[in-house]
């Protein structure tokens, strides 16, 4: 299954595939790829989110079929990848299984693995139906949650003008599959792939939920940014400068 991508860079610049983690969208890296002048940066939409197919599966191994049929439709062979959260997650599961895609690995606070009490205490959250009356109850929700430090509410009025979609209802919510998050989280409580052989930055947040032990091998350059688990939501200009100067 081919799912809907998202270019946001030079169209025939060196690739960049980025995923974003559970409930978000490939657009989210847009301002991202006005850091990388000259490369392809290729926004993907998940299974289970935004314009992409909500059908089930949403395994792993569905999710990374899913984006092997991606980039064969985009004619890549090989890119760098970048992936956020749960996208972080697949990068380093696509990287074990086919090494070639991958020519080096951007995992920005990574969910390579999560505690099952903390999976569990997640996917309850999404059982119920989320939504809102307006643009501004959504973000003051997002702000209330406690996990954002920095991120300006501009930051989230663009993300509210992207990913909010009107019910027949009347009600407004995020352009994601419940299931398939809740799914998400699931598969996020298994055991964590291996880490890239290929050159890796990680960037992880100083006051992010998410605990990771990242090992010191000379492919993996460790970045530590102030803020929380939303790496370029909290702290854009470091973590921007910092997969700038890695992809060279």
């Amino acid at each position: 299954m081919q799912l809907t991508t998202h270019e946001l860079g030079s169209a025939d610049g060196p690739a960049v595939v980025c995923l974003h983690g559970v409930t978000g969208h490939g657009r989210r890296f847009a301002a991202l790829a006005a850091r990388l002048p000259g490369r392809r940066v290729v926004g993907v939409d998940l299974r289970g989110h935004g314009a992409s197919t909500y059908l089930p599966p949403w395994s792993i191994e569905q999710h990374l079929a899913d984006l092997v049929d991606t980039v064969d439709g985009l004619g890549l062979e090989t890119a760098a990848w970048i992936g956020h959260s749960f996208g972080g997650r697949l990068v380093s599961e696509l990287a074990a299984v086919r090494p070639e895609r991958v020519e080096r690995a951007v995992l920005l606070d990574p969910a390579l693995h999560i505690d099952p009490e903390v999976a569990l205490e997640r996917a309850e959250l999404f059982r119920s139906d989320i939504t809102f009356d307006s643009p501004d109850e959504a973000i003051e929700a997002r702000l209330a949650d406690g996990s954002l430090f920095t991120t300006p509410r501009a930051v989230l009025e663009e993300e509210a003008a992207a990913h909010l979609e009107r019910g027949p209802d009347g009600r407004l919510r995020w352009r994601f599959s419940a299931p398939a998050v809740i799914a998400a989280w699931s598969e996020m409580a298994s055991p964590a792939p291996p880490w890239p052989l290929c050159d890796t930055l990680v960037v992880t947040g100083e006051r992010s939920w998410i605990t990771l032990r990242v090992p010191r091998l000379a492919t993996i350059r460790h970045v530590i940014v102030p803020g929380g688990h939303s790496i370029l939501w909290d702290d854009f200009d470091p973590a921007a400068d910092a997969i700038a100067g890695f992809l060279g």
